[in-house]
């Protein structure tokens, strides 16, 4: 898992942000932002600088660009 502040994550999502190279996200039980990648990784996120309304938000963004959002 990598703790990350929210704009960092973004940063380092955003060449992947569409639905070729990522399978789903979700938000888990533990509120850790995860990342499944079509080549069958999986990312694990703590976003440590906002609440989940804010990560919420980055979920239906994904969902508008494609992405399987695992609610």
């Amino acid at each position: 898992m990598k703790t990350c502040s929210l704009n960092d994550f973004m940063q380092e999502l955003k060449p992947w942000l569409d639905k070729n190279h990522i399978r789903k996200a979700l938000l888990d039980e533990n509120g850790h932002f995860v990342v499944h990648f079509v080549d069958g990784m999986k990312n694990v996120y703590h976003v440590d600088d906002c609440n989940e309304t804010k990560i919420k938000g980055v979920l239906k963004n994904l969902k508008a660009k494609g992405i399987a959002v695992e609610e």
